[in-house]
């Protein structure tokens, strides 16, 4: 009899888990307007709104008087309005202005585009602000702080002790948010735990049912801290393991080569380089060859800075694919790079003894036949090209390594349609863009890491100065001299044209970019440049709606010297060795991220004179973009500017570093989670060694969650 409640209690259970796939529409409060209003959250299940946590709580155990609120300090508040003023001090800019006060004092609250606080907020209404408190004008202000009004609940004292404020959009508020939630862990908040509980201890991490009820109605903030991080935990956890199991089904049936690691044509490449490797060029290129000698197929990322010699590196790879007797490929986002690399290369693969061919999409038909029959003979060891090399008349007689660079630049179905030419080739993946470690770990958990931080030649250097749009005469007159002096320039504009809406913009939040309401365009100002500013100097544009032929031949101009000065977007962000070019001017340089900042920053002063880069923004000195920008005068370290951007930023948005596929996070913060980061990347790699398919019957609710959670992964494995 004893057992029989136990027994009763897990069957509730279950059916509570399997409720979560349920609709939100049966649930209490959800109808019409808030069902829309929740799937424009991209909550349509009950798990769904269950992992919809909370951005941030409201501690009303730490609610001050307005009298006592330190400036300077962040601070909740709770107060009576007296006033609501919207104004339109300009034709796009409006301004709602809320005076509050309590039994101490006056505070002013500002909201800047949120004309809808003025028919949400009246006099005489009771809210709740949280935000950072400043003093102006005689008054405690915030601007733009968080508000609610708490009327209609009974005022502060009718809340539990910490309030949840979770993410919302017209047609739900936060209150309507909260009861909907308290409705679905009322029907379905004590779960099965798909975690295994030897995991969960080994972590110290709560069980799933409290940290969905924890995260939810915490009973203190650190309660809700702790609940947060067994959901982050779970979430990077389930993508590690989604990209382990994704590189498993990939590799299935794969025969792996083991390569010659230490023949001729390696000694013989390493002889004809004009260098020596530096000791970070050596570290990657024995973990790349370890790679290739083992009887395993490698994947694996080489990260370099711009000018950071991966090249060289990857050509050792090559080498020891010659002395294999095999074959290698190597893909370029753009024609341009792609005869760049053969004429950096050729030369060296040419006194290694290595035979080499270039495929793009203007390769003449009979030098494309040509190569193509050799390829197929195995006559040929590398061919370098575009896309142009997935073609199906290409076949290589014996594909064991594809090299890749600027991977992001590829969709999935694209670079998987160049490995699928040799079954289980070996991966080199190459980015210049630095990625901080624990989002290398999440974005590329399938894939074995080597980085290189500093350039083998400093080259003359770069030095980098924040000016304001008054002061562009500098830049304009900087250009001026460079030409003159026969040097090359670049102008990197945020839009392309005046009907661009910005949608491909870095996506920069607000606050961390300066006033400028309409960001500078490439079309006009290229007219501007030669009509006004730079009058008798040849300009050319260069812009990602251009076709590719047409973005090739530009950057070609530009290559040979015909062009002065290129104005573009970040379409050169990733473009060819220039040396001749030695100044760049960023106009708006407060839209773009960091990272994106830092890779245009590498295009100049590659050669033997120093660059000069000016980044233009309209914001205050005193500013958080000011502040932003700053950084990089400062450090020339991508990998530090990298970490910074992504405290600033976040992941959510710089994980565009996936091109395809990428899964947003939805819990976890990788700045503030790097040990779960660490962990789940550990324990990810654990399970995967021990049950690679999680095929396991401690696994299948596990496998369960991670095709749930990130079933995207796995669709466009089945689309490429």
């Amino acid at each position: 009899m004893g057992e029989r409640p136990a027994i009763a209690s897990a069957a509730e259970r279950v059916q509570r888990t399997c409720a979560l796939s349920d609709s939100v529409a049966r649930l209490r409060y959800v109808r019409g307007a808030r069902e829309a209003a929740l799937a424009r959250l991209g909550i349509r299940r009950v798990r769904d709104l269950l992992l919809h946590v909370p951005h941030r709580y409201l501690d009303f155990t730490h609610v001050e008087k307005i009298a006592h609120a330190d400036v300077g300090t962040d601070a909740t508040v709770v107060a009576t309005v007296d006033r609501v003023v919207l104004k339109r001090p300009r034709p796009r800019l409006q301004i709602v202005e809320l005076s509050v006060v309590d039994d101490t004092g006056v505070l002013l609250a500002t909201f800047f585009r949120q004309p809808w606080v003025a028919e949400q907020v009246h006099e005489g209404d009771v809210v709740a602000l949280s935000g950072k408190v400043t003093f102006g004008y005689g008054f405690k202000q915030m601007k733009a702080p968080f508000y609610e009004v708490v009327t209609g609940e009974g005022g502060a004292g009718g809340y539990a002790r910490v309030l949840p404020v979770h993410p919302v959009t017209e047609g739900v508020s936060a209150s309507w948010m909260r009861r909907i939630v308290a409705s679905a862990l009322a029907d379905a908040g004590d779960v099965c735990d798909w975690l295994p509980a030897r995991l969960a201890a080994k972590r110290g991490l709560m069980t799933l049912g409290r940290a969905l009820r924890d995260v939810h109605f915490p009973r203190s903030v650190a309660c809700a801290g702790r609940a947060r991080r067994r959901l982050a935990y779970d979430e990077l956890l389930c993508l590690q393991l989604a990209l382990l199991s994704r590189r498993q089904i990939e590799l299935t049936g794969a025969e792996p080569c083991s390569h010659v690691t230490d023949g001729p044509h390696v000694g013989a490449l390493l002889a004809a380089l004009p260098f020596t490797l530096t000791e970070e060029q050596r570290a990657a290129v024995d973990e790349i060859l370890a790679d290739m000698a083992a009887p395993r197929v490698m994947n694996r990322l080489l990260l370099g800075d711009v000018g950071t010699g991966k090249t060289a590196v990857a050509a050792v790879a090559i080498a020891a694919v010659a002395d294999t007797g095999t074959q290698a490929a190597v893909m370029a986002p753009t024609s341009v790079l792609a005869r760049q690399y053969a004429d950096k290369l050729g030369p060296v693969l040419d006194a290694a003894r290595v035979s080499w061919a270039l495929v793009t999409g203007s390769t003449p038909a009979p030098d494309r036949s040509r190569i193509e029959r050799a390829v197929a003979a195995g006559e040929l060891t590398v061919v370098f090209g575009t896309t142009a090399l997935l073609s199906e008349d290409l076949e290589f007689s014996a594909l064991t390594l594809v090299v890749i660079d600027e991977q992001h630049r590829f969709g999935v179905d694209q670079r998987a349609a160049l490995r699928r030419k040799g079954a289980g080739a070996d991966l080199l993946a190459m980015t210049a863009t630095p990625i901080p470690r624990t989002l290398a770990l999440s974005l590329y958990g399938d894939v074995d890491l080597s980085r290189i931080r500093r350039r083998p030649r400093a080259g003359a250097g770069v030095t980098t100065r924040v000016i304001s749009p008054t002061n562009l005469d500098l830049a304009w007159g900087a250009i001026r001299d460079a030409t003159a002096a026969g040097r090359q320039a670049y102008v990197v504009c945020p839009l392309v044209d005046d009907e661009d809406d910005g949608s491909a913009l870095d996506d920069v939040p607000e606050p961390l970019r300066g006033s400028a309401e309409r960001p500078r365009a490439a079309v006009p100002t290229l007219e501007e440049l030669r009509v006004q500013v730079l009058p008798g100097v040849s300009c050319d544009l260069l812009h990602g709606r251009m076709s590719a032929a047409e973005k090739d031949r530009a950057m070609e101009r530009f290559r040979k010297g015909e062009t002065q000065v290129l104005v573009t977007t970040t379409v050169v962000e990733v473009g060819v060795d220039v040396p001749n070019a030695t100044v760049m001017v960023v106009l708006d340089a407060d839209r773009f991220g960091l990272a994106t900042l830092h890779q245009l920053r590498g295009r100049v002063g590659r050669g033997d004179v120093a660059g000069t880069v000016f980044l233009s923004c309209a914001a205050r000195r005193d500013s958080r973009a000011r502040e932003r920008l700053a950084a990089l005068e400062a450090t020339s370290d991508g990998f530090e500017l990298a970490e910074l951007d992504l405290r600033l930023r976040h992941e959510g948005e710089v994980l565009g570093y996936r091109q395809s596929g990428g899964v947003s996070l939805e819990v976890s913060d990788l700045d503030a989670d790097r040990d779960l980061v660490e962990w789940a990347h550990a324990d990810a790699r654990e399970i995967a060694d021990a049950d690679p398919r999680l095929v396991a019957p401690a696994h299948r609710a596990m496998a369960l969650e991670v095709r749930d959670r990130f079933g995207a992964y796995f669709e466009e494995l089945e689309r490429a």
